[in-house]
């Protein structure tokens, strides 16, 4: 079912029959990677995983009110906006020591400083108006252009480069005042 495209595996995945689970596991396959991205950026790194479970699951259970409207990666980076506020929501502050310790097998002081580094850009991306981070989010770590992004958000092109910029702009002052240089 790898082969198979997102349009394809969505209405296998949607209905019940005996090739639901396989193609929806293929959807996660897929684009599960995509979607840590955005929660780590979005949540920290500690929380991304709880984050990807609850998108896959809200998927899972909605996949068959998907009207195809707009293409499925745009409906799951929706989903997984709207995982990621909800997780924001539902504490007030992420605590860094949850941020895992990358694996080192040639530096321990190397690892250290970039798991240093990783924490101070949660933190700072955190601080963002949520409007910002999840255009931020959706460019840098996602990877969409600005029309995909514009479809996602449901914004005016404009708008997204508007709160790309800014994002940008007060991610570089947030970073530098704590001493990191973007």
């Amino acid at each position: 079912m790898d082969d198979l495209t997102d349009e394809q595996l969505v209405p296998l995945a949607a209905h019940p029959g005996p090739r639901r689970e396989v193609a929806f596991e293929a959807l996660v396959r897929r684009h599960a990677g995509r979607v840590h991205r955005v929660a780590a950026g979005t949540v920290g790194p500690g929380a991304a995983d709880d984050v990807v479970q609850e998108v896959f699951i809200s998927v899972y259970r909605h996949l068959g009110s998907f009207r195809a409207e707009a293409k499925f990666t745009t409906w799951l980076h929706r989903v997984t906006l709207n995982a990621c506020h909800k997780a924001l929501a539902a504490r007030s502050h992420l605590p860094l020591e949850e941020t895992p310790e990358p694996a080192a097998p040639h530096s321990p002081v190397r690892a250290g400083e970039q798991a240093d580094l990783r924490a101070r850009l949660a933190w700072a991306m955190r601080q963002l108006p949520p409007e910002q981070r999840d255009a931020v989010t959706l460019r840098e770590l996602s990877g969409l252009d600005y029309a995909e992004i514009a479809e996602v958000l449901g914004i005016e092109l404009g708008t997204v480069k508007s709160r790309i910029n800014r994002g940008r702009a007060a991610l570089k002052a947030l970073l530098t005042g704590i001493g990191v240089t973007p």
